[in-house]
């Protein structure tokens, strides 16, 4: 695993050929990476020629209607240039926009190629287990950065929209995810110090407290850790002291979510970026916790284990105790990688502090109605 001081990150910041990134874009675009940009390039040159040919003939007759008759040709001059140089600005804005998204396209992609990774511009509705994954609408993952080997890696920003109309609302994540070597219970830890006011959680979603697992040490001033209920001592087995330090030292400020085969690491900004220290921050946090992920995979679950048919006890297979043996009880087979269903969840609840702003906002609302009623 790639360590920050193995990172090379010139490729982030160092001068580019303008060439180079043409030639890219031009690339990107033919295999169909860049459709969806391509679309907003369109729709844009449609408005812009649409303004240009209705909207300043309008605006040009409209100004010589008025001023005609009293400004002569200053008058009538001076708010035409001020609208040409609207256009213009707007104009200006919307090719360095492109330029710069360019840019920032070959800067990832030379970043990742320089350290044995690869980029992509991104995808729509991510096939991930996370909880950030399944909520709202228009989800997409932007810029993410993988690794294969030896362990899957993936960095990447993340958005989606909740609401419509004036109360759309669009909701920016950063994400590293680890692939892991079996699956695991389902476990968040909550990281206190990114958490809202009054202590709320930043998460998308609440947790039932009967799922609170206290820690020792100086873990839980750090981290909310929830399990599933009847997973405490598997908790425990997982999060060893060395581990709870790994976590403590290098991501008290994500916050991290254990799902399936899967780690998550949320941050509440972008983490796929041009910034070399955000670069040096992540990296060096995924191979820290990499250091210790390899003995979670020893971990089974006890509940997925099953005693062997009759058939394979007269039969002598491994594991089994022969039929004809006097008081033999039969053995109990090793569980295989897995989860039961209790613990491939954690039960969602509603977040106090949503709900009680919820009712005060209501209560407003129902207060302003009264008292205009009172008014009238």
């Amino acid at each position: 695993m790639t360590t920050s001081a193995q990172l090379d990150t010139a490729p982030l910041t160092e001068p580019v050929d303008k060439g180079a990134v043409t030639a890219f874009t031009a690339a990107l675009r033919e295999r169909g990476a860049l459709r969806g940009r391509t679309l907003s390039i369109v729709v844009l040159a449609v408005i812009g020629v649409a303004f240009a040919i209705v909207v300043v003939p309008i605006l040009f007759s409209l100004i010589v209607s008025i001023f005609s008759g009293s400004g002569g040709v200053a008058v009538v001059a001076l708010p035409l240039l001020v609208i040409a140089a609207i256009v213009v600005v707007v104009a200006v804005a919307i090719i360095r926009g492109f330029g710069g998204a360019a840019v920032r396209r070959f800067r990832l992609d030379r970043f990742a190629r320089a350290n044995g990774m690869t980029w992509h511009p991104g995808y729509r509705n991510p096939p991930l287990p996370g909880m950030i994954f399944g909520i709202g609408n228009d989800r997409g993952t932007h810029d993410p950065v993988r690794r294969e080997e030896p362990r899957f890696v993936e960095v990447a920003n993340y958005t989606y929209e909740t609401g419509s109309g004036k109360s759309k609302q669009t909701h920016r994540w950063g994400y590293a995810a680890l692939r892991l070597d079996t699956p695991l219970p389902h476990i968040v830890l909550d990281a206190v110090g990114n958490n809202g006011l009054f202590g709320g959680t930043n998460l998308p979603v609440a947790f039932g407290r009967g799922q609170r697992l206290s820690l020792e040490g100086d873990f839980d001033r750090h981290f909310a850790l929830y399990c599933p209920e009847g997973y405490e001592r598997d908790a425990l087995y997982l999060f060893t002291p060395d581990v709870m330090a790994r976590f403590i030292d290098n991501a008290a400020q994500l916050d991290v979510e254990i799902i399936d085969d899967w780690l998550f690491l949320y941050a509440r900004r972008d983490l796929s970026t041009l910034d070399p220290a955000t670069w040096r921050w992540i990296m060096s946090t995924v191979a820290a916790l990499d250091d210790k992920l390899a003995q979670w995979a020893r971990w089974r679950d006890e509940r997925l284990t099953v005693a062997p048919t009759a058939g394979a006890a007269a039969s002598g297979l491994p594991g089994t105790a022969a039929s004809d043996s006097p008081g033999a009880v039969p053995l109990l087979t090793p569980p295989p990688a897995g989860v039961a269903v209790p613990g491939r969840r954690l039960r969602r609840s509603f977040s106090w502090v949503t709900v009680l702003i919820a009712v005060a906002i209501g209560g407003w609302w129902l207060l302003t109605i009264v008292f205009d009623l009172l008014s009238s």
